[in-house]
C-alpha cells in the first residue's frame, strides 16, 4: 500500500463528465480524428491541466511495441570525456522522444556484460556502447537482439557501426608541431594497448616522428590503463628511468594527465616541469595551471548526435556506416616559443 494517489484517465473522465473513451481520445491527441466537439476537448484538457495529469507513456509505448528508452554503457562515470558524452547525449535523446539509461562498466568485461544484460531486461530500444574489450563475437550477439552502435571506441576487425573521434590526425599535428621546436625526446603515457583509442592515438604519435625521418624512443612509451593512478605511476617510472623529466610529455587521456600533474605538484610544485606538456582531451581547469598544456578537444556533441542518428536509422530499418568525428587542438602554448 502507498499513501500516494495516482489519477487515471477514468478519474479525469469522471471529473470532466465524459466517458473514459472520450477522455482517452482527447488526451492522446485523437480528438480531431474522432470529431469530438471543441468544447468537450477544452473541458477535458482543462481538468487534466488542473490536476497535472499526463497520459501513461507505458500504455502508449506498449501499443507501439517500443519502450521509448535507450541505453548508454560507458567505462567510467568519473571520466571527464565519458561524462561529457552522457551529458550531451541525454538531452538529444529526450528531444527525440527517448529516455536514456546510463550505466557504467567500470572498464571491466564482466561488469560490462551485466550492465548490458540489465538494459536488455529493461527492453531498451537501442544501445550505445563504449566497449571495454575487443570481444567482437560478444558485441555481435547483442547486435542481433537490438540496434547497437559503438561510441567513442570501436572494436578492431568488427563490422559493427561505430562513431569515434579521428584521434590520429590531431595527435600527429600536436606532436609534429612540438618536434618542429627542436624537441627530440617525448614521453608517451597511454592506456590499455589493445583498445582502439590507444591504437589510434599511438599511431598519430608515431606518424609525427616518421614524418621527420625519426623513430620515437620505445623506452619512453608507457602503457597501463586510463586511470589517474596509472598516470602517476608512469610519470614516477619515467622520472626514475631518466633521473629527470623528459623534454616533453604526451598523455593519451586527461585522467592520465591528472596523475602526471599530481607527480609534478608533489615533486617540486612544477618548478622543473617540462616546457612542453600535451594531452588528449581537454578541460577548462587546464587554463588555471602554472604550465600551459596543449590538448586535443573531442567533439562530444558530434559524437552524441551521430551516435543517436545511427540508432534511429537502425530502428527504422535503414543501413548505417561508421563515422570518424574530427577533433581539434586547443593551443594554450602557441608555437614557436620565445627563446
Amino acid at each position: 500500500m502507498t499513501a500516494y494517489q495516482r489519477l487515471t484517465i477514468a478519474d479525469i473522465a469522471a471529473l470532466a463528465g465524459v466517458s473514459k473513451t472520450t477522455a482517452s481520445m482527447i488526451l492522446n491527441g485523437r480528438a480531431e480524428q474522432y470529431r469530438i466537439a471543441p468544447a468537450t476537448v477544452a473541458r477535458v484538457q482543462q481538468v487534466a491541466a488542473e490536476h497535472h495529469f499526463q497520459p501513461s507513456a507505458s500504455a502508449r509505448l506498449l501499443r507501439s511495441r517500443r519502450s521509448g528508452t535507450l541505453g548508454l554503457v560507458i567505462p567510467e562515470l568519473t571520466n571527464f570525456a565519458h561524462a561529457m558524452l552522457a551529458q550531451t547525449l541525454e538531452p538529444l535523446c529526450r528531444d527525440a522522444g527517448f529516455q536514456l539509461f546510463v550505466v557504467s562498466s567500470n572498464d571491466d568485461a564482466e561488469m560490462e556484460v551485466k550492465a548490458v544484460e540489465q538494459l536488455l531486461a529493461r527492453q531498451v530500444d537501442g544501445l550505445l556502447l563504449v566497449p571495454c574489450t575487443n570481444q567482437a563475437k560478444l558485441y555481435a550477439k547483442w547486435a542481433k537482439r537490438l540496434p547497437l552502435v559503438l561510441l567513442d571506441r570501436r572494436v578492431i576487425d568488427s563490422p559493427l557501426p561505430f562513431v569515434v573521434s579521428d584521434a590520429q590526425t590531431p595527435v600527429c599535428e600536436l606532436i609534429s608541431q612540438t618536434l618542429a621546436q627542436g624537441v627530440n625526446e617525448i614521453a608517451y603515457f597511454g592506456g590499455q594497448k589493445d583498445l582502439s583509442p590507444s591504437i589510434d592515438r599511438l599511431a598519430g604519435f608515431h606518424q609525427a616522428w616518421q614524418a621527420v625521418g625519426k623513430t620515437a624512443d620505445a623506452t619512453l612509451i608507457y602503457h597501463r590503463d586510463y586511470q589517474q593512478h596509472s598516470g602517476l605511476e608512469m610519470m614516477q617510472e619515467c622520472y626514475a628511468q631518466l633521473g629527470r623529466y623528459p623534454q616533453a610529455i604526451f598523455t593519451a587521456s586527461i585522467s592520465l594527465l591528472e596523475g602526471v600533474l599530481e607527480f609534478m605538484n608533489q615533486h617540486d610544485h612544477f618548478r622543473t616541469a617540462p616546457r612542453y606538456l600535451m594531452s588528449f582531451d581537454d578541460h577548462r581547469l587546464l587554463d588555471c595551471l602554472p604550465r600551459p598544456i596543449n590538448a586535443v578537444v573531442q567533439d562530444s556533441a558530434g559524437l552524441a548526435a551521430q551516435g543517436l542518428a545511427r540508432i534511429q536509422a537502425l530502428l527504422a530499418g535503414e543501413p548505417v556506416s561508421a563515422a570518424w568525428v574530427p577533433a581539434h587542438i586547443n593551443w594554450r602554448q602557441p608555437y614557436p616559443l620565445p627563446a
